[in-house]
């Protein structure tokens, strides 16, 4: 039997790589390793956080459908390598792709069974606080990434493709919603 594709999307500073984190621990889950043409933070690996690569490569992979979903955020691109996660899916393993609103939108009509989950902040005042406390942007960045995470928020209300909303205020209690949902999709199959 095929594993399910689990989409956790929401805006820049909701926390989706650590509920994901925490999410593929529970489930055993496959994470998707996305691909971009920004520059690794201090602490990021290649393969391991993202595949870093040029931006020569990475319309090579745009040009040869070898990519699921692709975007233009903060001018730099990020996208999906197809082939990691059609293999897993086959293996039977569950996939999570953590990635923002059109690029779910793009794999949800290559995935129609995907379970969809919008992850969002629980104010706006956490949002820009958890936009701050990551201290790795200045405060023209910040304030961009607050003003596309709105923007963002607004498009998945409209999107037409979440039948899951969770809010992440206390990750533990976002990661059992997560778990459940996933569960009771897995049963529908």
């Amino acid at each position: 039997m095929a594993g399910n594709l689990i989409i956790i999307s929401g805006p820049s500073g909701v926390g989706k790589s650590t509920v994901i984190r925490n999410l593929a621990q529970r489930i055993a889950a496959k994470i998707s390793i996305s691909a971009t043409t920004r520059q690794p933070g201090p602490s990021e690996k290649n393969g391991v956080d993202y595949h870093f690569l040029s931006r020569q490569e990475f319309e090579v992979m745009i040009q040869t459908g070898k990519l699921l979903e692709h975007a233009e955020y903060l001018g730099n691109f990020y996208g999906t390598p197809r082939d990691p996660v059609d293999q897993a899916l086959k293996a039977g393993t569950d996939v999570i792709l953590g990635i923002e609103v059109h690029g779910a939108k793009e794999v949800a009509k290559k995935f129609p069974d995907a379970i969809i989950i919008c992850l969002c902040p629980p104010s706006d005042d956490e949002l820009r606080r958890r936009l701050c406390d990551r201290a790795r942007d200045d405060d023209a960045t910040i304030a961009r990434r607050f003003d596309n995470a709105k923007r963002e928020i607004e498009l998945a209300k409209t999107a037409g493709i979440y039948k899951h909303w969770v809010v992440n205020g206390r990750l533990e209690r976002a990661v059992d919603e997560i778990v459940t949902i996933c569960k009771q999709e897995s049963y529908k199959k």
